[in-house]
């Protein structure tokens, strides 16, 4: 006789519940990237208000340009730390007091009186904006799905592009009809509207939870190491072609500090158990080429960000405002493309739009080569800088995205922070970069011109007395005609020079962005379906 036995089926394993926020998604977002677009904006809109700045507090040009290198000193030690800071103290309540400090700084800056006081005051909101991006950033890549993420990073990336675009436009429009205490003042309103929002309506995940119930651990080495090695950066960066870069004993002891403190630190944080910074991290193949294409999509931001509007006003003769409104219609069209590049990443894998970025990047760049010239309409200018932007709205999205590709929701807060580290420092060296190339290339083109500038070069004599005369019929005396032609002729001889310095700079900028349209098909392939967060080969 059998008897049969029912077996019954083991239990399945329980399913962990996928959090969710207790307020819509998207309202959140909204609210968060309000206060990173408030930071972000600061970041540019003060640089047009320095001569300002200097002669309302009696201080010298060189010495106001302190106001922005101590934010930017701060801002870059307190960047790479924010997942630390946000673990350790819950990411929420960091969220609000970085907040808190922004806006209260930002009030003690506006009523500053001296500039050491101002110079202080900007290294407190440099600090409390160290954690703003990046925390913006991190909730986002929570509280959205991951199908949403694209959009949500799309959202954000308005902020990161279009704050920098208007900035200096709306500090020339402040500081000219008000006063520049007021590019600090109107950060009032909105980080009070910003906190108290957060306050309401922000949370943190459960894994968030368990982190800050794990007790504070602090690395006092590890944060050391850090505010030297990158502060010593950002300084160096920042004065480096004011003071000639390795002819300076200060540039020079500024490199060697910065280079063996940040050695010390990737080798430390490398070994200890809990880091400040997870360079662990950057085992991961797409995290650590994300993060290059991160730096040099800062690079080629902020260095044609900074070349269009100064080639315009020193060389073409633009006003502030008509620069400002060529560069308002590239972010326009920025503007327009962010949310169509979140709707791609849904369908289309992070690599392949990546590529597309930087090839439209690099021809953006060449064509700069081509059209760029001293009788450039205002139109031809609105177009190029339209062919030079249109790149970026097909790169920010997808990096950001192939960032996060496996990783878990754990280091959401460490991966946001490095991210945009390089972002920053690559807008650093980018703006020096730049800075450098062309004063170096426009040396190099000017001796290269003056050698057809000598008294027995007939063209010259035959250019000088025609000058001459054009000048006696405008009213010159026949004695100072030949000397004003002489001058004339000098300028001319400057102008070239220095544009085909910015040809130079843009060509740089060409093969840069044709390297990374190379690399960009190394990055692992992800689902698309998956919100770009797994990677498939």
């Amino acid at each position: 006789m059998s008897s049969s036995v029912d077996v019954l089926p083991a239990a399945a394993a329980p399913v962990p519940e996928i959090w969710r926020p207790k307020h819509n998604p998207w309202v959140i977002a909204v609210v968060v990237v309000l206060a990173a677009f408030m930071e972000v904006l600061d970041t540019s809109i003060a640089n047009v208000a320095l001569p300002h700045m200097a002669g309302n507090l009696g201080a010298s040009n060189d010495e106001s340009t302190w106001v922005l290198t101590s934010y930017l000193v701060s801002n870059a030690i307190v960047l790479p730390i924010s997942g630390w800071l946000a673990g350790t103290f819950g990411r929420k309540r960091f969220f609000v007091l970085c907040i808190v400090l922004f806006t209260l700084s930002s009030l003690l800056c506006g009523a500053a009186p001296t500039l050491g006081l101002l110079i202080l005051f900007r290294i407190l909101q440099g600090a409390g904006s160290g954690g703003l991006q990046p925390m913006a950033q991190a909730i986002l890549a929570d509280v959205v799905p991951p199908q949403k993420r694209g959009l949500a990073f799309a959202l954000y990336g308005i902020t990161a592009v279009m704050a920098p675009t208007i900035g200096p436009t709306l500090g020339g429009w402040i500081t000219d009809n008000y006063t520049w205490r007021w590019i600090f003042f109107i950060n009032l309103p909105v980080g009070i509207l910003a906190a108290f929002l957060v306050l309401r309506l922000v949370e943190d995940p459960p894994y968030l939870l368990r982190q800050k119930q794990a007790g504070v651990r602090v690395d006092y080495i590890g944060i050391a190491l850090l505010a030297l090695g990158v502060g010593a950066l950002q300084v160096l960066l920042d004065k480096g072609q004011e003071d000639d870069w390795f002819g300076s004993r200060f540039i020079v002891t500024l490199v060697l500090v910065s280079a063996c403190c940040l050695i010390a630190l990737v080798v430390w944080e490398w070994r200890h158990k809990h880091p400040i910074v997870d360079v662990r991290l950057f085992k991961s193949f797409n995290f650590a080429t994300a993060n290059v294409m991160m730096f040099l999509l800062g690079i080629l931001l902020f260095s044609s960000l900074v070349m269009m509007p100064q080639f315009l006003q020193t060389l073409v003769g633009y006003t502030a405002e008509n620069a400002g409104k060529v560069l308002s219609v590239g972010g326009f069209v920025i503007l327009l493309e962010m949310p169509v590049v979140g709707q791609l990443t849904g369908k289309y894998p992070a690599k392949y739009i990546i590529a597309f970025g930087w090839l439209t990047m690099a021809i953006g760049m060449y064509v700069s080569t081509v059209w760029l010239d001293l009788l450039i309409s205002f139109r031809s200018a609105t177009v190029l800088r339209v062919f030079q932007g249109f790149g970026i709205g097909f790169l920010f999205v997808p990096i950001t995205l192939a960032g996060y590709m496996g990783t878990p929701p754990e280091k959401a807060n460490n991966v946001a922070g490095i991210i945009n580290f390089m972002r920053n420092m690559g807008s650093s060296v980018g703006t020096s970069m730049v800075t450098t190339l062309l004063a170096r290339r426009a040396q190099f083109h000017q001796t290269v011109l003056a050698r057809h500038t000598t008294p027995f070069d007939p063209a010259l004599q035959n250019q000088v007395r025609g000058l001459g005369r054009q000048l006696v019929h405008s009213g010159a005396s026949v004695a100072d005609a030949p000397k004003l032609a002489y001058g004339l002729i000098y300028r001319s001889i400057q102008s070239q020079a220095l544009t085909l310095g910015y040809l130079d700079t843009f060509m740089v900028l060409t093969i840069a962005a044709g390297i990374m349209f190379l690399l960009s098909f190394i990055v692992r392939r992800n689902d698309p379906k998956a919100g770009g967060g797994v990677a498939v080969g």
